[in-house]
């Protein structure tokens, strides 16, 4: 994550770490109280803020075993610059690393 005085842009590697392939995903996430997001890249976000959903875009929608992809986005704050604490793919909760 990078923080300044009223924005913010953090980076999230998705990685399936199962022994089958994941063709869709949708990686679910609530951002934290005060916290917008204004625009992304490698995946489609909505709601912008409170509880997110962040969905493949055509191109990386097929994660093979160990694969990974980067996503990420960029959001104004009104002084809460933390990062969300849970994450789940596909509706199964994700390790945090």
């Amino acid at each position: 994550m990078n923080a300044w005085n009223n924005g913010l842009t953090e980076n999230i590697t998705v990685t399936n770490t199962g022994s089958s392939a994941v063709n869709g995903w949708s990686l679910a996430f609530t951002l934290p109280s005060g916290q917008t997001i204004t625009g992304g890249w490698n995946a489609t976000y909505s709601p912008t803020s409170g509880q997110v959903t962040a969905k493949n875009v055509s191109y990386n929608g097929s994660l093979a075993p160990g694969a990974s992809t980067e996503i990420g986005f960029q959001a104004t704050h009104t002084g809460n610059a933390a990062k969300p604490t849970a994450f789940t793919l596909n509706g199964s909760t994700c390790t945090i690393s």
